[in-house]
């Protein structure tokens, strides 16, 4: 079963539990408005579902209303924003 994206700030990461298995964006805060998403992961059995864009998307939703700029260090979230341009304006 799929739960709701979780935000754990402690760690700096979005996470998704799917089966026992986690999918997950790390990022670093490069300063107090800038959120640079470093790594994004998915476990092999659960690609191809669109787990992977509910974590990025769900971190663009808390990016926009904490009012941070994102910098897509990471390939998939820069594949992510090409891909929903409703998000460009979040990128530094």
């Amino acid at each position: 079963m799929t739960t709701s994206v979780r935000h754990d700030e402690e760690s700096c990461a979005f996470r998704l539990e799917h089966g026992g298995e986690v999918v997950h964006l790390d990022y670093v805060m490069r300063d107090a408005r800038t959120m640079d998403t470093t790594y994004t992961y998915t476990p092999p059995g659960l690609r191809g579902r669109g787990l992977a864009s509910r974590v990025v998307g769900a971190a663009m939703e808390y990016a926009r209303d904490n009012g941070l700029r994102v910098v897509p260090s990471c390939w998939y979230v820069a594949g992510w924003i090409a891909r929903h341009p409703e998000y460009e304006d979040l990128v530094s």
